[in-house]
């Protein structure tokens, strides 16, 4: 095959999503939904990517970068009238094109690379199209094509009659044809129809009527090519992305007691005969290694977590949370650009953050590192082997060394030796009676008060 370039149609308003947010960057999974668009049309290796902006293109300037070319429709006549604001871009490219769409994210490598395949078919047509067959056709543009897959018309669906709105074989938008013939069949295209718009499936009527075959390509699964319009479709897609990655990530060897519960993110990795109970998050960037047991009701975002961890239940890990082999986080416990360490263990109701916490160290219930003064942040360092008691505040910069014992309710600001004990306690005040006098002093007042 040629060179590839892809065209991005992006320029939209996107109104029905009633958002501030450019409605290809809203996010599915964890990532702007035009990045998973991206990620599939890579696998082509394209040499070229062009994604036409419009309303909102700083925005996508900003997230995308350096990563593609831009060109800008200042006026929104149509697709046709989109693609061929490439034009210039692409004007000494001679490969071949394919045409996708920012709010279309699911579109696989494997139905593009058969797109692309069909145009270099030994009929050479001038355009290849992607099909497919949904459940409702309202609003879709018709395909008609003969049992070759050869297509005699494609009409878009405000423009059809009846008969041909009860083809159920509809223009997915996806496109795939040469740089040369596709923009000179755009300099063709008008906008005779219900909407007043430059159609880009024009190109395909214009070139049957010149003899050249045009071909349409199906897809069995609709759901690829479904658009993201609003809020509802971006709900949607998320659960159609979720469904697929749970089945996907159990068919590797994780276990989910209640898969439809748990939540995915665009980059979640996991090993083998990882078991993951039911309510569970994954933001970005989580690393899972074998043999790890995530207990319900937590949430991971940012971590990476060794084999032979136990997490949970209830816990929640920030980003920069390591776990290292064998390590145990209870419930309510937090951790923040922290370690623990190898086989060490914070079973209870503690804050964990800018912190590393030695092999086999034990962190007592309702501890805290005290690590923000305010201005700037400090990092606590804990030995192997220490031991912090209940309820103690560890204020950094601190280093407890190893085998050292912190006593439970203390509030340590100095470092602590290794092997050393230390105890930061008020004088505990005794006086013998002086409850029996209190509550006996009590309930006269009281007595008084109720007379």
């Amino acid at each position: 095959m040629t060179q590839l370039a892809t065209i991005i149609l992006a320029a939209g308003r996107g109104t029905r999503m009633h958002s501030a947010l450019h409605k290809v960057l809203h996010p599915i999974a964890g990532r702007p939904m035009i990045l998973h668009l991206m990620d599939r049309a890579a696998v082509l290796s394209p040499q070229r990517t062009v994604l036409i902006v419009g309303d909102g293109a700083q925005q996508v300037r900003d997230v995308l970068g350096k990563e593609v070319e831009y060109a800008v429709q200042d006026r929104q006549l149509g697709t046709g009238h989109a693609v061929s604001q490439a034009r210039d871009m692409l004007r000494d490219f001679s490969g071949d094109v394919l045409v996708l769409y920012g709010d279309v994210p699911f579109v696989r490598a494997d139905t593009l690379t058969r797109l692309r395949k069909r145009l270099h078919a030994p009929d050479q047509p001038a355009v290849a199209v992607l099909g497919f067959r949904p459940a409702d056709t309202r609003g879709y543009g018709r395909i008609i094509a003969d049992g070759a897959g050869h297509i005699e018309q494609m009409v878009e669906h405000k423009d059809a009659d009846d008969a041909q709105r009860a083809c159920t074989l509809c223009n997915s938008g996806v496109l795939a044809a040469r740089a040369t013939d596709l923009f000179a069949l755009l300099d063709r295209i008008g906008n005779d129809n219900a909407q007043g718009e430059y159609y880009l499936t024009d190109i395909v009527n214009l070139a049957t009527s010149d003899g050249r075959a045009c071909a349409v390509v199906e897809t069995a699964d609709a759901a690829e090519v479904a658009g993201i319009n609003d809020r509802a479709e971006l709900a949607r897609a998320e659960a159609q992305w979720q469904e697929t990655s749970r089945q996907e990530a159990m068919a590797a060897g994780v276990t989910m007691r209640a898969c439809e519960t748990v939540f995915l993110s665009w980059d979640t990795r996991f090993g083998r005969d990882v078991t993951i109970e039911p309510h569970v998050v994954f933001g970005p960037g989580v690393h899972i290694a074998d043999n790890v047991t995530i207990r319900a009701f937590s949430h991971i975002e940012g971590a990476r977590i060794e084999s032979g961890v136990e997490v949970g239940p209830f816990a929640r890990l920030r980003p920069g949370s390591v776990l290292e082999e064998g390590s145990r986080l209870g419930n309510f416990v937090e951790m923040k650009q922290a370690v623990l360490g190898k086989g060490a263990k914070a079973n209870h109701l503690s804050y964990l953050g800018d912190a590393h916490i030695g092999a086999n160290a034990n962190i007592g219930a309702g501890t805290i590192t005290c690590n923000y003064d305010g201005y700037f942040k400090h990092r606590t360092t804990i030995g192997e082997r220490a031991f912090i008691g209940s309820n103690s505040a560890l204020v950094a910069p601190l280093t407890i060394g190893a085998d050292a014992i912190v006593a439970a309710g203390s509030t340590v600001s100095r470092d602590v030796a290794d092997g050393e004990l230390r105890m930061v306690r008020a004088d505990q005040l005794i006086k013998p009676g002086w409850a029996d006098r209190f509550h006996d002093l009590m309930r006269k007042k009281k007595q008084a008060r109720n007379k």
